[in-house]
């Protein structure tokens, strides 16, 4: 069964950085992609991968990186100059596969992993 597990989340300062990690469990996704929901929020994309091709929502691009370890079966995505409007529960997604980089797009989840920023 494919599962997504989500570490390392937890509590930064404002203009700190933070490295989120995404677990997929024996299996190699063609597709991954991060989302988050703010409180009292939807949930939105925040950025995707591809086989070498990567894509940001507006909002993260130039500060967070998504990448992936194949061999490792792992997805990560780098968070700089965090601000508490990033402050989120961040989830993992993955598909095998589709083009869409929306929630209806990707049909494995995981259970996120909570990011706070401080001001």
């Amino acid at each position: 069964q494919e599962q997504l597990v989500e570490s390392g989340g937890g509590l930064v300062q404002a203009g700190d950085s933070l490295r989120i990690s995404c677990a997929a469990s024996g299996v190699t996704f063609s597709r991954y992609a991060w989302f988050r929901q703010a409180p009292g929020k939807t949930r939105e994309f925040v950025g995707g991968i591809s086989g070498g091709s990567t894509y940001y929502a507006d909002s993260v691009k130039g500060r967070f990186t998504i990448s992936r370890d194949d061999a490792n079966n792992g997805v990560y995505l780098q968070m700089n100059s965090l601000q508490p409007e990033d402050t989120a529960v961040y989830y993992c997604a993955a598909s095998f596969y589709g083009n869409r980089w929306s929630e209806a797009g990707m049909r494995y989840w995981g259970k996120g992993t909570l990011v706070t920023v401080s001001s």
